[in-house]
């Protein structure tokens, strides 16, 4: 059982880093597109050809509201925000989820990571299919939230282990 617990306290540990990745890069892409809209020359780290550019990415029209709140609020309407800002607070959120020991809560994890998840794959189709763009940033949080839905459900399994075997012992 104390096994289980300092796994538990390993596996909050190693979700806690990958939110902080995932901030850091939600924090630079914002900060990517801050500067792109005050200034058209500049150019980000992680612009590194026509084809591969961040920048190119975040001031598309998928860059904002994920290219569907325009729709809903308009392209002007300061609830259209950056993805980034999307991210920012998804992985504060999955933070605080994330050190959580209650199933629920790991639930909520979980389903919350699931829905990034998908919107990750949408996101990777406007990426390849219609921008034609290969954004190192963007497939970085791809990768961030796979990782994160990985715990959550890893997270999740050694919970029911934990009760099932406190349910044995009762009997």
């Amino acid at each position: 059982m104390a096994a289980v617990g300092v796994r538990l306290r390993k596996l909050r540990m190693v979700s806690a880093i990958i939110c902080v990745l995932g901030l850091i890069l939600s924090f630079y892409a914002y900060y990517v597109e801050m500067e792109k809209e005050h200034n058209k020359n500049y150019k980000a780290l992680c612009d590194i050809s026509d084809h591969m550019s961040c920048s190119t990415v975040f001031t598309s029209k998928y860059g904002r509201g994920f290219g569907l709140l325009s729709y809903i609020v308009g392209s002007d309407s300061q609830l259209n925000i950056p993805n980034s800002l999307f991210g920012i607070v998804f992985y504060i959120l999955q933070m605080a989820l994330g050190q959580s020991t209650n199933p629920f809560l790991t639930k909520v994890e979980i389903s919350s990571a699931f829905v990034s998840n998908l919107g990750s794959l949408y996101l990777a189709y406007i990426l390849y299919f219609i921008l034609h763009d290969f954004c190192v940033l963007c497939v970085s949080t791809y990768v961030v939230n796979a990782l994160l839905l990985a715990c959550a459900c890893y997270k999740l399994g050694k919970l029911q282990a934990v009760r099932l075997k406190q349910e044995k012992k009762e009997e």
